[in-house]
């Protein structure tokens, strides 16, 4: 998608995500995938039609016009992908593995099994990926950020 080009997109009656190409093709069924969703979730963003083939892609998704597309698409990627942040590591059920973890996340308090050390994946210098037995994995954006007690019990898996 050219850059100052307006997104006409759309959702229908199913809540389907609806795309008119520039070419004024319409593709029904449209999904919205991020290229970086951990390291870049602004950047990179395909639009994908049914068939699995990119229609568009948005280099920026703040450069999205108008507004209301933008906001298609932040509603479609938010139930597309499910990755809590963790926030605060409350506690741990021990230091050796299988552990259960009690953590505080943007989406609310959970307890996560983790299966071993390998489950702890790091993303950059500051960011982890957190693997659960279930397979739900969890964000820790920024070690930095995080208090001294959680800190504390992250360095004994790392």
């Amino acid at each position: 998608m050219a850059q100052g080009t307006e997104l006409r997109l759309s959702q229908d009656a199913f809540g389907r995500l609806v795309y008119e190409s520039e070419s004024g093709v319409r593709h029904v069924a449209v999904v919205p995938v991020r290229a970086f969703p951990m390291a870049a979730p602004r950047e990179g963003i395909s639009l994908m039609g049914a068939d699995g083939h990119e229609l568009a892609w948005i280099a920026h998704l703040d450069e999205v016009e108008p507004a209301h597309a933008r906001q298609l698409i932040e509603s479609h990627l938010e139930t597309r992908e499910f990755v809590p942040e963790i926030q605060a590591i409350v506690a741990v059920s021990s230091f050796a593995t299988p552990s259960t973890w009690t953590v505080r996340t943007d989406r609310g308090d959970a307890e996560l099994v983790l299966k071993g050390e390998e489950d702890i994946r790091r993303l950059s210098r500051t960011a982890l990926l957190v693997a659960d037995r279930h397979g739900v994995h969890y964000l820790i954006r920024d070690l930095s950020l995080l208090d001294r007690h959680s800190r504390r019990l992250l360095d004994r898996f790392l």
